[in-house]
């Protein structure tokens, strides 16, 4: 197993030939015998390991980077170097003195098979460690909090079968109206929805048609957005090949659409083969839509969300206007300056920080803390992630605001934490985590996640040491009746000292609401969106595999 992932061809010895083949190796490389896993042995250059031992004996980094491979301690440190020349030259001193002058002369280290332990383990517990300062510290104690990730500790439920049409028929009285909203998008939440009933499912779901209208108001409507629908295709559809060419935007956003269409979901059977009408109805759809919202106009990944919502309906007004509802919800993952999506990561990020805080630390260490690797999953709702059934039932989850609002992004979590082991036993750096990420698609159990993602909204729920910003972010009511004794500053909480013989301040949490990151919509393009990205190596990379 190299670094960047790869494997080479299993090799098989008899008898003593394992301990011949790292005898050899021995002559040429440095062999270190992992401390995790007695089967795996690390090989590196014995220059560069010899260096990282005289570094790490010298103990002028933090352990937690001495722990880290051989060569990425003194990588690490010239980076801060570079960082801060001045306070990473002092700190290094600082140390090499007091290793010199002040140090006994035997080593002050734990055994190693100790310091394997703790450098790898995690503690069993939430636990706070006090350390005082005499009896004339004025009764003052820094109180640190050390826990192991929250993710070990959930009680993940099960999923349920989906809204059959007989129980859908049971939720609808004489005049059409639909009954017991709540009970209903609870089943929705818990199952999803047959196929046979979807597509009259969706257009509720997605603000086409209105639970508490009946059915003879649900057809007036209908016709009145059939008429709309048809005004504004006329206008784009009449608008002459000369006004075109003077109309740059237009033809920007047609042009896109053209390239977009020839590429979404063509190994689909409902828009393989070449000249496929429900293509060209795709591409209809998509530029009446630019006509609708000219200041979003048309941005690459929405042809994306409308394929299945035009298998679906197999209608176009219909397929039209559930889309306009869609993007009614998403609206801000297509902004000119990727603010929605950049506010969303930076949400993702509070809940990763939160839940498993040593998994964040790991990532950001490997260039990967922004969490652009993710960008895709938010950008589409997943759709590149699985198959057309399981995108469409977890469409339908998520369109149920079910159990709180923004629930994708504790599903977000969910897949991060399946994938927590193979990203850190393998340590993989940045490109290693992102072609992991993206190698993840059509392989993932739906079913699992949703119910990991409910375990972690659950365990939140009733979790009394919550950051306000994470409950904020969830709509997540705080329970008053378990205040914990967190000192809360700016709405973060904090690890201060605390009196030993004094009251910490209850907590008090602000039930604020906060938005989905939506501003004012700039003009836009695919080719604009796309290119903003230009000079971040990072969202070059994710636009890049969108592609």
């Amino acid at each position: 197993l190299m670094r960047d992932g790869t494997t080479h061809n299993t090799l098989i010895f008899l008898d003593e030939g394992p301990e011949d083949f790292l005898k050899t190796f021995t002559g040429y490389m440095s062999v270190r015998k992992s401390a995790t896993d007695s089967n795996l042995y690390l090989l590196t250059d014995k220059k560069t390991a010899a260096l990282d031992q005289s570094l790490s004996e010298l103990n002028l980094f933090d352990r937690s980077i001495v722990s880290r491979p051989n060569g990425e301690t003194v990588w690490r440190a010239i980076g801060e170097i570079q960082r801060d020349p001045y306070a990473a030259g002092l700190t290094i001193l600082s140390k090499v003195a007091d290793r010199l002058l002040f140090s006994p002369l035997e080593k002050e280290y734990r055994p190693e098979d100790e310091m394997a332990e703790l450098l790898q383990g995690e503690a069993v517990g939430n636990t706070l460690d006090c350390h005082g300062e005499g009896e004339g510290s004025d009764n003052w104690q820094l109180v640190n909090n050390s826990r192991r990730s929250l993710l070990k500790s959930l009680d993940v439920g099960t999923r349920s079968v989906p809204l059959c049409q007989l129980d859908w028929e049971l939720h609808i009285n004489e005049d059409g109206i639909v009954e017991d909203v709540p009970e209903l998008l609870e089943k929705i939440f818990k199952g999803g929805v047959e196929a046979s009933i979807r597509s009259d499912v969706w257009k509720f779901l997605l603000g086409f048609y209105q639970w508490h209208h009946t059915t003879e108001v649900r057809e007036t409507n209908r016709k009145a957005r059939v008429e709309e629908y048809y005004r504004m295709k006329l206008q784009w559809k009449s608008m002459s090949e000369d006004q075109q060419n003077r109309f740059a935007a237009f033809r920007e956003r047609k042009t896109q659409i053209e390239k977009d269409i020839g590429r979404t979901d063509r190994n689909h059977p409902y828009f393989q083969g070449d000249n496929n009408p429900n293509v060209a109805l795709m591409e209809e759809i998509l530029m009446t839509y630019v006509m609708y919202n000219f200041d979003l106009g048309y941005v690459q990944g929405m042809s994306d969300l409308l394929s299945p919502l035009l298998y679906v309906m197999k209608n176009e007004v219909d397929a039209f206007w559930c889309f306009v509802g869609f993007m009614d919800r998403v609206a801000s993952n297509f902004e000119f300056d990727q603010g929605g999506m950049k506010y969303q990561l930076a949400q993702l990020t509070l809940v990763l920080k939160y839940l498993d805080l040593s998994f964040y630390n790991y990532l950001d260490c490997k260039e990967s803390g922004n969490l652009f690797f993710c960008f895709r999953w938010l950008l589409i709702w997943f759709k590149r992630e699985f198959n057309y059934t399981d995108t469409m039932k977890l469409w339908e989850v998520l369109w149920t605001k079910k159990p709180c609002k923004n629930f994708h992004l504790l599903l977000c979590v969910a897949l991060l934490d399946s994938e927590k082991s193979t990203i850190m036993e393998s340590k993989y750096g940045f490109t290693e985590i992102l072609k992991h990420v993206n190698d993840m698609s059509h392989r993932i159990n739906l079913n699992e996640m949703l119910c990991k993602a409910e375990g972690i909204y659950n365990f939140l729920k009733k979790d009394p040491n919550v950051p306000d910003e994470v409950l904020n972010l969830l709509g997540i009511e705080p329970d008053n009746t378990n205040c914990d004794k967190s000192v809360i500053l700016n709405g973060k909480a904090k690890s201060l000292p605390v009196p030993i013989n004094g009251h910490a301040g209850e907590r008090q949490r602000h039930g604020t609401e906060s938005s989905n990151g939506s501003s004012s919509l700039n003009h836009s393009s695919s080719v604009e969106v796309l290119s903003e990205a230009e000079g971040n190596p990072f969202e070059d990379a994710i636009v890049g595999n969108l592609m």
